[in-house]
Order: structure tokens, then sequence, then C-alpha cells
């Protein structure tokens, strides 16, 4: 539904976006992240068509975003960072005005209005002016506009910006429940979004793409991904050297991987050697990778990681 190649921004010297490729299925949902000033707002903006790229080529369901603009803007709904709205029309107005600018009329502009109220839990600020809304109502009301159509591909940056924990899991449901049948990307700064709602995320770093793979795929990246922490008695940080590096943690030894390979065969061999020495077993878990060390790594420069 979304191919992206050798797409380049530039702003004068600087390179926002630098000669970056990747490609949407319908029934996906791709997380977009990456530190501010990556070019994850460039590069969305320049997929609705809201900003010309400066090379490359994107199209959006078979239509080339530059050569058939109005063709390929019918297939997205766009909720851009901090949204647009008239303040001084209804919830409801506003969303009748986005019905008609999308070509709706009559029963289907009722329906459809009908259809993202219930969508993003509207019913209660129907009557109320735009402008006297809460942040969270507010951020709802522009992604209810992005809905109207039913849009095929679903564009989003920072869709739960500024929504309390209770909205924030509400959205990253509704995420969750179009990206069945539609091709979405949303870009996000909360890496707990990426195993809330996506089935892949995209890391973008000073305009390159540096990982792109499914949630799990990136968390095995972590240094932390396949370690085992063990905590027993008689147990030598000496002889479990033997399988991988171990550093030993508040009165438990941690095993890391001697390399990808032995990622899920660890524990197996923890076991082996603790029958092997008859050492009395008190706490054993497998680590999980983390995606903000994942993210810190391979985001920061040398001389600022830690």
């Amino acid at each position: 539904m979304i191919k992206i190649e050798n797409l380049v921004k530039a702003f004068g010297p600087k390179r926002a976006v630098d000669d970056i490729s990747f490609s949407v299925e319908r029934g996906e949902v791709l997380g977009f992240l990456g530190p501010n000033g990556a070019g994850k707002s460039t590069t969305m903006r320049m997929i609705t068509g809201f900003m010309p790229p400066s090379a490359g080529k994107i199209t959006v369901g078979g239509f080339d975003v530059a050569e058939s603009p109005i063709e390929a803007k019918r297939l997205i709904g766009y909720l851009p960072e901090n949204a647009a709205s008239y303040p001084d029309m209804t919830v409801e107005g506003f969303l009748k005005f986005a019905a008609e600018l999308r070509g709706l009329g009559g029963a289907a502009k009722k329906k459809a209005v009908r259809r993202v109220i219930d969508l993003c839990f509207l019913d209660s600020v129907l009557r109320q002016s735009i402008d006297t809304l809460s942040k969270g109502y507010k951020h709802r009301t522009c992604l209810a506009q992005a809905l109207i159509h039913d849009p095929q591909v679903l564009i989003m940056d920072e869709p739960t910006d500024g929504l309390d924990p209770n909205q924030k899991h509400e959205v990253r449901n509704l995420i969750r429940e179009l990206g069945a049948n539609k091709a979405i990307i949303f870009s996000t700064h909360i890496l707990e979004e990426v195993d809330a709602a996506c089935s892949r995320a995209i890391i973008i770093d000073r305009g390159k793409i540096v990982a792109n793979g499914t949630p799990e795929e990136l968390r095995n990246m972590s240094e932390l991904a396949g370690a085992v922490t063990l905590q027993a008695r008689g147990a030598s940080a000496e002889r479990l050297a033997t399988l991988g590096r171990v550093e030993k943690i508040n009165g438990a030894f941690r095993i890391y991987p001697r390399d990808k390979s032995q990622v899920g065969q660890l524990a197996q061999e923890v076991v082996e050697l603790v029958n092997l020495h008859g050492w009395k077993v008190e706490g054993m878990y497998s680590e999980r990778g983390e995606l903000d060390e994942v993210f810190r790594r391979i985001t920061l420069p040398d001389t600022v990681r830690k």
C-alpha cells in the first residue's frame, strides 16, 4: 500500500531525510521511531503529499504521489503533529465539514460522522466548540477527521501526544484494530507503544534508517537478549564463564550469550551446568531484550553513549 524508494529531503546543505526506502503492506502497523530531528515528521509529510521530496519516489495504493496526487490522497487519512482545526466550530460541525471535504454527502456523510464519533468516543462533547475542549479531546477530534472517509492508509504523527493514560490505552487499541485491514504508519517517542500496537518498527536517525524489524527482532538486538540471571548456592563466576560473559548483580550472576546464535540455548546450558555441579537454585530467569537500550545504543553518538 505504501512504497518509499530512495527518498531524500534536503533543506539547503542539510539532508533531513537521506536516501531511505521501505514499504508498508495492508494489515501492517508500522511504528516510526527516532530522536527529535531524525526525519520522522518530514518523511510523513512527504508521504501525504504535504511536502515535495528533493529526490526519490512515493507510491500509495499504486499511485505516484507526485504524478497522481489526488488519487493517492483519497486513500490517505492524516493526523499531523499539532493538527489544525477550526476552534469556533463544534465537534459535530467540524466532522460534518471534514466529511464534505472528502466528498461525502447525505446518508453516507451521516453514517461516516456517526462511525468516527463512536470510534473516538466523542459523544459527550459533540455540541462543544473545539476551543473549549481539553487537549485530549481536541486530539481525538482531529483523529476522527483523519478516519472520516475510512481510508486505506493512515498516517499519524504522535497520535497519543497529550493524552492521559486511559486515552492512550484507547488509542493504542484503536490503532491495533484498524491495522487489521489498513496500512498504518505512526510516529512515537514512547517505546512501549511499539509492543502495544505495532507489527513492525523502523528506527530513523539523522535521516537514515538504522533498524527495521518486528518488535521481537529489534529487542533481540539488545545486549540483554537471551541473557540468563541465576541465583544459586555454590555457583561460581569462574565456572559460569565457560558459557559466556558473567556479571555479578545483587548476589546473582547474569550470563550473557557469546553470540546471537546462543540466544535461546543459553538457559538450557545453564541448567545443565547447575545439574552437573549440584548447585541449589534459588532463582533463575531468561532476560528479555530492552527496546530502550537498543534505541539508545543505535541513535546516540559514541561520545555521548554510556
